[in-house]
């Protein structure tokens, strides 16, 4: 008979996590959050460029993390061009713009950086 016990808990990681430099924190996300508007102004499709320079970030700290999240200010109305390019259209005359998916082949390289390179930073700590 095999006997297994496992004991412990995630308390010195947590306390660990919390007493991480918020600015240095704060300077390492901003540092993600520019790559990404970066990608997505590159490879947003470009008629005017207004869609494709009005890329923007926000870092939003809750109990449980901190999230990035990547928005685009170009709007018609409640309309937000970002998500028509994306999504596709209809047209006056009845017809219908195919979308674009530009988000996925702009995001996933700084996805991918993101994961590889964020604990290397804190683990500098």
């Amino acid at each position: 008979m095999i006997k297994y016990h496992v004991s412990g808990d995630f308390k010195n990681t947590k306390k660990m996590l919390k007493n991480i430099d918020k600015p240095f924190v704060q300077k390492t996300l901003a540092k993600y959050g520019e790559m990404g508007v970066e990608a997505l102004k590159k490879w947003t499709p470009k008629r005017t460029g207004l869609t494709s320079e009005s890329w923007e970030y926000k870092i939003t700290n809750s109990g449980s993390g901190v999230t990035i999240s990547w928005t685009n200010t170009n709007r018609v109305g409640n309309v937000s061009i970002a998500m028509i390019i994306y999504y596709g259209h209809g047209t006056n005359n009845g017809g219908f713009v195919q979308g674009r998916d530009y988000i996925t082949p702009a995001m996933t390289p700084v996805f991918d950086y993101i994961a590889e390179n964020v604990w290397k930073e804190i683990n500098k700590l």
